[in-house]
């Protein structure tokens, strides 16, 4: 006689599974400008990138995609002082394929401009701060456990999706909670055992 139970004790615990992982990773992709690709702003909309980064609230994980044509056009990443001045030497990192992916594995400020000249100074540039889990443009620093401005950052750009902090809040852990009862007792139900 065949067991019918398997196969549902089966497809309930990969339903399990994927309740999971839902719960955990939640990045998106941002294409920066929305429809907008990246190139020297209108005049009609001059402050587009401005506006922009203030729109979305970004986390760890997250990426920015940067669309442009790549005969025309590059993109940089830059300290905050070479940001302000658009200053195009020495850029942290630089990328010019013209699909061009950025990965936030770091928490601070994140400074992009155009590797073309003069393209910063008709304002394509593009200002991300975030100190915290979540994060949006030109947010304020968060008191004395900020990083000092004149301090170098050099983020991994495409390394691995960051560790979640070690002290990771209750309402973080609840749902893995919760799914890891709901399975014990789905488990338990299947299995003839309650």
């Amino acid at each position: 006689m065949a067991n019918h139970r398997t196969p549902r004790l089966h497809f309930l615990l990969a339903l399990q599974f994927l309740m999971l992982i839902q719960s955990q990773v939640l990045c998106y992709h941002y294409k920066v400008g929305d429809l907008d690709s990246w190139g020297i702003p209108t005049s009609a909309n001059p402050q587009v990138y401005t506006k922009w980064s203030k729109y979305h609230q970004f986390k760890l994980g997250d990426s920015l995609l940067f669309l442009y044509p790549p005969s025309q056009d590059s993109v940089i990443q830059v300290t905050a002082q070479s940001y302000g001045s658009c200053n195009l030497k020495d850029p942290i990192l630089y990328m010019n394929d013209g699909n061009s992916l950025f990965n936030f594995t770091t928490l601070g400020d994140f400074y992009f401009t155009s590797g073309e000249p003069g393209h910063c100074e008709k304002n394509q540039k593009l200002h991300i701060s975030f100190l915290s889990g979540n994060g949006s443009a030109d947010s304020p620093s968060s008191g004395p456990s900020s990083l000092d401005a004149s301090a170098p950052s050099y983020p991994t750009v495409f390394g691995t999706i960051p560790a979640p902090p070690s002290s990771s809040s209750p309402s973080q852990r609840f749902p893995v909670f919760a799914a890891a009862i709901v399975g014990f007792v789905v488990f338990a139900l299947f299995s003839g055992n309650m």
